[in-house]
């Protein structure tokens, strides 16, 4: 998510606790919650995708391999 699009979520924050949003500006801001968190989650699903583990016998797992979603990175 670009710095743009935080930037007017904040925006939109404040406005809403200052003086209320309208109903367009709800939905902007909706719209806006959604793609945030859409972006968090894939780029923690990655992360964790690129974490191996090492078991109690010594074998090296690794944890998008395990739970199936591994991405290809």
């Amino acid at each position: 998510m670009d710095e743009q699009k935080i930037k007017r979520i904040n925006a939109l924050y404040r406005k809403s606790k200052a003086e209320g949003l309208t109903e367009e500006e709800q939905k902007e801001q909706k719209i806006l919650r959604r793609e945030y968190v859409d972006a968090f989650k894939r780029n923690l699903r990655s992360q964790l995708d690129r974490i191996d583990i090492e078991e109690k016998d010594g074998s090296i797992v690794n944890l998008g391999e395990k739970y199936g979603h591994k991405t290809g990175h």
